[in-house]
């Protein structure tokens, strides 16, 4: 995609600082890390998000995040690791191309990841119930 900045960094386009690269992907360090040593994983090809990454795309991704993850924790002496990937504005994407966040955690680092909420009466049933269905008709 001319427009995506991923892209511009996988053609060399766009300099970044690169820390893993295999033929179907590309790690770099994010340019507004959370932590020091805060990574992007991205496939060369380009998907906007992981609904349309295809799953043998996933699948040959997914052993590379518990590599790039261990360097990282090792490389930054991390307390912890955080995986995340933001699918759609609402979950907080910006670039639209498929990626996973590799992010360094510290002990009273200060950064709490998530709030909780709690379900109202009947409603995780209703919900899980609602899940289940979908996946169940083979759309995924």
């Amino acid at each position: 995609m001319d427009d995506c900045l991923f892209c511009k960094i996988v053609s060399g386009d766009v300099p970044a600082s690169k820390i893993y690269e295999d033929e179907n992907s590309l790690a770099f360090l994010d340019i507004s890390p959370v932590n020091p040593g805060h990574a992007l994983l991205i496939p060369k090809e380009h998907y906007k998000n992981i609904y349309d990454t295809p799953d043998e795309l996933l699948a040959n991704i997914a052993p590379k995040i518990k590599k790039i993850a261990l360097a990282v924790k090792e490389a930054v002496n991390a307390d912890g690791i955080n995986i995340g990937m933001n699918n759609d504005p609402a979950a907080g994407q910006i670039v639209f191309h498929t990626h996973i966040h590799i992010i360094p955690r510290f002990e009273g680092d200060g950064h709490n990841p998530w709030s909780s909420k709690k379900y109202e009466e009947g409603e995780m049933a209703e919900i899980a119930e609602k899940i289940r269905a979908h996946c169940n008709q083979g759309e995924l």
